[in-house]
């Protein structure tokens, strides 16, 4: 491969816009083509960020544009169909989350990326957000020795009332499984980024606002191998106090042997030691901009940073399916009220 990585696009949605720009800030990257199934959209995306050419039809980019690198921003239904075009012509694939809508879909494009070579990597950016590598540096040096439990409460702010979602993303109205499916998710993923593997999983979910299809709320508890118990406590109608409430879009707290570790909605760590009252600051830099912290950019920037040097990504699909298990898990115990063991492949 060149060291210049030749990525194209697919799908110009809201998010799309914090990709291209990632992309646009990557000395490495030069981004060749974009696709919508709305032209016009495509060509009004690709004169923004000015990429070199706009279609209307993935089979026509891939065919007459040299690409290492496509990045799927489109919705989960299309997902199996662009991984099986890329890989038929030996393209490495970077999918956005929900990871193709399902665990069996997903479990045949990780398949199918492996029989023909390629890389396929999922697009999950939380992991990536800086305050969670700095508590994973923390943790690692041992400082406040053993974990016990973890608490994550999602309070974005943004599910209440007629209107929920319609001014930013619609769709997640119509998501059958929406809370966890589509934002919970993300702290499963950090779950594991921190503390391993899961071992269990109980859930109780409910849906507050009646305008949507899916659950807006809930309790999950995973009990990870390690035996620490980490809790999503989530809701989408609540908030949480913070300068931007989609930038962390919650508060955590890690409670360990010597002391706990608090996140708070404005990024900022304290760490307060056992049998203290006072906490104190974890200093650490990052920048704000774009999505939580800069992460779709710092995902990408490894993205391009292994691919260039041939060393493994750290988000391959394969890795990621366990995420999927343990996502299935999680309405598999809330449909019947008991406790799910996760295997893990």
């Amino acid at each position: 491969m060149t060291q210049k990585l030749r990525v194209a696009t697919l799908g110009n949605g809201y998010f799309s816009q914090f990709h291209h720009r990632a992309w646009r800030r990557i000395p490495q990257v030069t981004l060749v083509a974009t696709c919508d199934r709305d032209a016009a959209l495509a060509r009004q995306t690709a004169g923004q960020f000015e990429i070199g050419q706009a279609y209307d039809q993935l089979d026509a980019m891939l065919d007459n544009t040299t690409i290492d690198l496509l990045d799927v921003i489109a919705p989960p239904a299309v997902h199996l169909q662009a991984i099986k075009a890329a890989a038929a012509r030996g393209i490495n694939v970077i999918c956005q989350k929900p990871f193709c809508g399902d665990l069996a879909t997903a479990e045949q494009a990780v398949e199918i990326a492996r029989a023909a070579g390629i890389k396929l990597i999922v697009h999950e950016n939380f992991r990536f957000q800086p305050w969670y590598h700095a508590i994973s540096m923390l943790l690692a040096s041992g400082e406040l020795g053993a974990v016990f439990s973890a608490t994550f409460r999602l309070r974005p702010g943004d599910g209440g009332g007629p209107d929920a979602y319609l001014a930013r993303q619609p769709y997640f109205r119509d998501m059958k499984r929406f809370l966890v499916h589509e934002t919970g998710i993300h702290i499963v993923d950090v779950f594991r980024f921190l503390f391993g593997e899961v071992r269990t999983v109980s859930a109780k979910l409910r849906r507050l606002n009646p305008v949507i299809a899916g659950e807006d709320a809930g309790l999950v508890v995973l009990e990870m191998d390690n035996g620490v118990l980490a809790t999503l406590d989530a809701n989408r109608l609540s908030d949480h106090p913070a300068e931007n409430r989609r930038l962390t879009m919650g508060e955590m707290l890690i409670e360990a042997e010597h002391g706990s570790i608090a996140l708070n909605g404005d990024g900022e760590i304290s760490i307060r030691r056992l049998g203290t009252n006072q906490p104190r600051p974890l200093p650490y830099t990052w920048r704000d901009e774009d999505f939580g912290g800069d992460c779709v950019f710092r995902l990408q920037r490894a993205v391009v940073d292994s691919l260039l040097s041939d060393l493994p990504p750290v988000n391959l699909a394969a890795a990621y399916l366990n995420n999927l298990r343990i996502e299935d898990a999680v309405y598999e115990s809330d449909q019947q009220g008991r406790t799910i063991a996760v295997f893990a492949a």
